[in-house]
């Protein structure tokens, strides 16, 4: 079972992501975005799979909160036959250890309400590196993380671009500054907290 909790989840990276890990992982799998309405039903569906993947971007160093109400609602409410919890986490930063204090959070979770934990992939450049020439990272990265829930044998799998901070960071500013033009929007506007207030 593999859940999108992505705040976009229907427009996400997040549920490329899965696609991908769809098609390498050589288990069935099904496919649900995460709602504000659909927490009972998914809880009830995961007594019928043996793992679930949490799919989701990190946001504020945190889980998203969309996420962390569906966790609220399987602590009080847990399926009775509870599957293990497996995460693809992936961040904006270049450093994939920025998703290190949301992993962390989601396996005290895990601990606290006895659910086990299974696979993680901590990716960094999660918001550009699809888009890229280094596309095969991730896939990659995507294809050890099948792999392991495929077998089992549940392991921790990191990555990002192979860029120096100094390259991403200018590929990085050149992007937002060509989106923000789409908008009507200048790089000193995005450098100010009015941009807060911009209705877009």
């Amino acid at each position: 079972m593999i859940i999108n909790g992505s705040p976009r989840a229907p427009k996400s990276n997040s549920k490329e992501y899965a696609l991908i890990f769809s098609k390498y992982c050589n288990i069935d799998s099904d496919y649900y975005n995460l709602s504000n309405s659909n927490h009972q039903e998914l809880c009830r569906r995961m007594e019928e799979y043996s793992d679930v993947l949490f799919v989701f971007p990190l946001y504020a160093d945190s889980l998203p909160v969309g996420l962390l109400n569906i966790l609220k609602y399987m602590e009080v409410n847990p399926p009775v036959n509870k599957p293990v919890l497996s995460v693809l986490i992936n961040c904006g930063f270049l450093e994939y250890s920025q998703n290190e204090v949301a992993v962390r959070m989601f396996k005290l979770f895990c601990k606290q309400n006895k659910y086990i934990v299974g696979a993680v992939l901590m990716l960094g450049s999660g918001e550009a590196i699809l888009n890229t020439p280094f596309r095969f990272v991730a896939v990659s990265a995507i294809k050890k993380l099948a792999k392991s829930i495929e077998i089992r044998m549940y392991n921790t799998v990191k990555a990002t671009m192979p860029l120096p901070k100094i390259l991403f960071k200018l590929a990085a500013d050149i992007y937002w500054t060509k989106y923000g033009r789409k908008f009507g929007v200048s790089k000193k506007m995005m450098q100010t907290m009015e941009i807060e207030s911009k209705k877009l």
